[in-house]
């Protein structure tokens, strides 16, 4: 095993009997928990506490000088954020039940199985990281700033649920358990991540691999590296990405499309933080946080059966959402703004200017590409342009051939149940549905009649000829 620490701040053991505290220190080792200090005084314990920060406490109910129950009280008054397990060789139905009044986190009665001993430790640590997270969050959402704003300065956005999404990160940025982030191809799950990394304080390396389309031994061979010799052409050792990412961040992108067999392990990896490199029966430790992303819906995957469901719930810990950037309409201008002066950088041009009528098309546009996709509108246009005003021709162009793909006949009965009109009590008169859509197309496009015609899919002279119709 490797000389990783887990937890980060250790774990205090504290029993008069040194055999005892020898056989909990190797059984929490044996789970991966291996940050511990073994304390046979319980004198000594409130010395330990207030020199530095601790994350869970197991006490020994029945000791010398200061019994646990003084012990727990005590900790309880003066360090609240601290979980406490009781263990005691005598199990008595009162003393159990004021320890639980006391406060203690749980109550464990020797001797101990060792998945008992893990499992209680493990929901206590998860315990501590949440208070701490939700402290956090409170603090955030009271006063509505970043602690450290610089760390979000590449994601382009003055839209508050962006912002509440970056205070949920500064929030959970600290913590061990996974997160998961989801959201369509282009809406920056991998900045959100970065960002994640950042804010953890972590000193190791950040690192991304994709594992859409890596077969079982393919996934082994890339997170876990290999032993000499361990196949046909395994010369060498190689290092796993968990290793490179020691004291790290770990991203494992595009996750709903990660095999069965590679599912197990992974949960393995998260649930014991023990690996085993291909071709090595040593087991090593992984000090790495995990982040996870996908653009496909993971609940719905694991209620079919494709994803397993122990996992989904275990990634599911902490849950990052990105908003389309057709949510997120008051960013545009910013974002076209940025693209703009990062592409005239680019091609060596002077910034060009564009009328306002640009950013009323490209907020009336659905953007199935995201931000990226309106970053390769900006870029390619800008590289076309000449002169000092940006013409929106491509833009146009994009946004007309989007707007021209019409639905089959066969496929709009397919599709019948599921329309806008289905949802309606009455089907309105075609003047009256002709009238509402084209009032719609005005109000979003400003009264700009060229780019209304453009959304309704008509020419402009067509739709100045039915305005004058409707009496507009």
């Amino acid at each position: 095993m490797n000389e990783n620490k887990f937890p980060q701040r250790p774990i205090i053991l504290v029993d008069d009997e040194p055999d005892i505290l020898k056989v909990f220190d190797i059984t929490l080792r044996s789970g991966g928990i291996n940050n511990t200090i073994l304390c046979q005084d319980s004198r000594k314990i409130f010395s330990i506490l207030n020199e530095q920060e601790i994350e869970v406490i197991l006490l020994d109910l029945m000791m010398p000088h200061i019994s646990g129950e003084e012990i727990l009280a005590r900790v309880v008054c003066d360090f609240p954020e601290i979980p406490v397990i009781m263990i005691t060789g005598v199990y008595e139905v009162d003393t159990a039940v004021k320890c639980m009044k006391y406060g203690a986190f749980d109550y464990l009665l020797k001797p101990i199985e060792g998945d008992h001993l893990i499992i209680s430790v493990r929901r206590a640590l998860e315990m501590r990281e949440l208070r701490y997270e939700c402290s956090i969050l409170t603090h955030r959402f009271l006063t509505e700033e970043l602690e450290q704003p610089e760390v979000f300065k590449q994601i382009i956005t003055q839209n508050k649920k962006m912002h509440s999404i970056f205070q949920y990160c500064e929030a959970i940025a600290g913590g061990q358990n996974p997160v998961l982030i989801t959201g369509e191809t282009g809406t920056g799950k991998e900045l959100i991540a970065r960002a994640l990394h950042q804010l953890s304080g972590r000193t190791g390396n950040f690192v991304a691999v994709n594992v859409a389309g890596l077969d079982d031994g393919v996934f082994s061979d890339t997170l876990f590296g290999h032993t000499k010799g361990a196949f046909t052409g395994a010369d060498q050792v190689r290092k796993g990405i968990v290793e490179i990412a020691d004291n790290g961040t770990l991203l494992l992108d595009e996750i709903g499309d990660l095999s069965e067999a590679s599912q197990i392990k992974l949960l393995r990896l998260l649930d014991q933080r023990e690996y085993f490199p291909v071709g090595s029966d040593m087991g090593k430790l992984a000090n790495v946080r995990i982040l996870v992303t996908t653009h496909k819906d993971l609940e719905k995957l694991q209620k079919s059966g494709k994803f397993r469901g122990d996992l989904y719930y275990r990634l599911r810990n902490h849950h990052v959402h990105l908003p389309l950037l057709r949510e997120r309409k008051d960013d545009i201008s910013l974002l076209l703004d940025h693209f703009i002066e990062n592409a005239a950088k680019e091609f060596r041009k002077k910034k060009p200017v564009y009328r306002e009528e640009l950013i009323t098309l490209l907020q009336n546009y659905h953007f199935p590409g995201n931000v990226r996709e309106l970053k390769a509108l900006v870029t390619d246009a800008v590289s076309r342009h000449k002169g000092r005003m940006l013409s929106a021709a491509a833009f146009k162009a994009i946004i007309k051939t989007d707007s021209s793909i019409t639905t089959s006949p066969s496929q709009l009965l397919q599709a019948s149940h599921d329309s806008w009109a289905s949802q309606l009590e009455r089907l309105p008169k075609l003047k009256e549905a002709t009238r509402t859509l084209i009032e719609e197309a005005m109000q979003r496009a400003k009264n700009n009649q060229r780019l209304a015609a453009l959304m309704l899919g008509i020419t402009p002279q067509a739709l100045n000829r039915r305005l004058k119709r409707l009496g507009k």
